[in-house]
């Protein structure tokens, strides 16, 4: 099957799988994901058609809605490239990035190493700031049930894996436990580039939000 129609039909299937969801991870999170890790990959002159596939399949099953199961993700995106006849080394490598590409907490340490799973990991790592990555991460924490705002506790900066993985913070802390940390962790000159701007926005929405909550 040529590249293009494997594309097309992973999208297709990933679309078809994401409606009816609302924390932030639908369809058109992962639409966004892989038209600018097109852009990133185009522009770091990496494998486009398995930067293509990851982004595609990057939220296939994210561990965060299988009880925390990293395995599952890897396991149904093996599945679905097989089905169409991909060759081994792509999915082999696709199921890699896969494995590597999602934020498991500041002090753990990145898993990706190839040129395209930077580009994807940035891809997703560029969702999750500036103001799409605000209103994603509220999305989320209404989606779990958790407060936009609690000052009587404070975010953990030191949080291992797990601890990260089962965490029940607010909104808020989550800026300072993730969100703004990821601008000093993209992979690519062009990751890094495109990053500044959504971080600076999201310091200036901080900004606004205090002054609002304090009003006395």
């Amino acid at each position: 099957m040529e590249k293009e129609k494997i594309i097309s039909k992973t999208a297709d299937y990933i679309k078809k799988r994401s409606i009816g969801e609302s924390s932030g991870h639908d369809w058109w999170h992962n639409y966004r994901v892989w038209k600018i890790g097109k852009k990133i990959a185009t522009l770091e002159k990496a494998d486009l058609y398995v930067v293509e596939l990851s982004c595609l399949l990057h939220d296939i099953a994210d561990y965060k809605f299988y009880n925390g199961d990293e395995e599952i993700g890897p396991k149904l995106a093996e599945e679905w490239l097989e089905k169409l006849s991909v060759e081994e080394s792509i999915i082999e490598h696709v199921k890699d990035i896969i494995s590597g590409v999602s934020f498991k907490g500041a002090n753990n340490e990145n898993k990706i190493k190839s040129l395209e799973g930077k580009c994807v990991q940035d891809a997703d790592r560029l969702e999750a700031i500036g103001a799409i990555g605000i209103a994603r991460c509220f999305a989320y924490s209404g989606f779990k049930k958790r407060a936009i705002y609690n000052p009587l506790i404070l975010p953990n900066l030191n949080m291992s894996k797990e601890e990260y993985k089962n965490t029940d913070s607010s909104a808020i802390n989550h800026f300072y436990e993730k969100l703004l940390l990821l601008k000093d962790k993209m992979n690519t000159e062009t990751g890094k580039r495109l990053a500044e701007e959504r971080h600076q926005f999201m310091k200036l929405f901080l900004e606004q939000f205090y002054k609002e909550i304090n009003v006395e």
